[in-house]
Formats: C-alpha cells, sequence, structure tokens
C-alpha cells in the first residue's frame, strides 16, 4: 500500500485595497497595544506601536472617534505614544469580540458611527473576532494591515483569511462591502 503526499496550495490573500471614508461616521478602534503585550511579543512594540501611532496622528487631526479596548484587566498600561487621550472612549472587555459583554455597539451608534478601522494586536485573535462581532452588528469594517500584527507570519495569515472569509464574506476584498470587512493599508486610507 503506497502513501501519497497531499499538497495543498494556499491562495495568496488579496492585496490591500483603497477606501475613502466619511470620517463623521467612521471610529477608529484600537486593541492591545499595552506593556506586558509588548513586552513578550517584541513585534507589538517595534512595529505595530510606530504604525498605530503615525495612523492615530492622522486621524485625531479630523477628529475621528477612537476607541481603546483591552482584555488586559488591571494590566491595561497602554504604550506611551499609542496612549488614549481626553476624549477617547476607553472599555475593558472579557471576549476576542470586543462587543461581546460590553456597551461598545451602544456607544458607536449612539454618535452614528458606521464604519469602523480596527487596529492593534492582535490580527488573528481580537481583531478578527470583533471584525465578525461588528459585521453582524450591521457595521462595515476596514482592517488596515500595517496597523496590526501577531505573533508568527502563520497567524497574520489566518486572521486575513478569517477577516475576509467571516459570515458576510468578501474573499476577493471588494472595498468597503457594506457589513463585510476590507482589508487596507493606512496609506490607502483616505477621508472625504
Amino acid at each position: 500500500m503506497s502513501q501519497s503526499l497531499l499538497t495543498l496550495q494556499i491562495p495568496a490573500p488579496p492585496d490591500p485595497v483603497a477606501v475613502v471614508l466619511d470620517p463623521a461616521k467612521t471610529a477608529l478602534l484600537v486593541f492591545d497595544i499595552v506593556d506586558h503585550i509588548a513586552e513578550r511579543q517584541p513585534k507589538c512594540r517595534e512595529q505595530l506601536a510606530p504604525a498605530v501611532a503615525v495612523f492615530l496622528a492622522r486621524v485625531r487631526q479630523l477628529g475621528l472617534l477612537t476607541a481603546y479596548g483591552t482584555r488586559a484587566h488591571n494590566l491595561k498600561t497602554w504604550l506611551p505614544e499609542v496612549a488614549p487621550a481626553s476624549g477617547d472612549i476607553e472599555f475593558e472587555s472579557k471576549a476576542q469580540d470586543r462587543f461581546y459583554g460590553t456597551e461598545l455597539d451602544t456607544m458607536l451608534k449612539a454618535k452614528g458611527i458606521t464604519t469602523l478601522i480596527l487596529t492593534g494586536w492582535k490580527i488573528s485573535g481580537s481583531v478578527t473576532y470583533t471584525s465578525v462581532g461588528a459585521t453582524l452588528r450591521g457595521y462595515t469594517v476596514v482592517v488596515p494591515i500595517d496597523a496590526t500584527s501577531d505573533a508568527t507570519d502563520y497567524e497574520i495569515f489566518v486572521g486575513k483569511y478569517q477577516i475576509l472569509n467571516q459570515n458576510s464574506a468578501n474573499a476577493t476584498n471588494e472595498p468597503l462591502k457594506p457589513k463585510a470587512s476590507t482589508l487596507s493599508r493606512t496609506d490607502l486610507i483616505t477621508f472625504r
């Protein structure tokens, strides 16, 4: 009896796409760029935090609503370059889906938010699961791939795949498909 090896070719994820967003209806969510994660995950401090800091400065100038969520509980010391500012929403969650068990949906909808930009640690965790929770609640989601990361290239690939192929599938990465998630990059995001 001979055994043959099955080789699977995993398709490359689609390229990030350009999107144009309305700042009055868009919120930026930042997840878990905190000391205790950055201590264990050098990518968080060395690559992710600087990328999010640059984008955060840009969207703050436009007055975008910004919300910070973590499951870190009493360990939530945000890295200084991405720390919440006065007027930002801060919330604590008990799940990777930052909507689960929180008032985040109520707070966002009260401000007329329909589109979310998800950033932070980690793309195969809180970013993926919050994108699912957001699309189930009717939001259109944008994930700038340069403003999120993970421990390994494999986890980054899995996160991108899951984000595009979740419940409101957008496997071809159609820009701003309603109630679905789009992969973009911070330099491809503009505001009107």
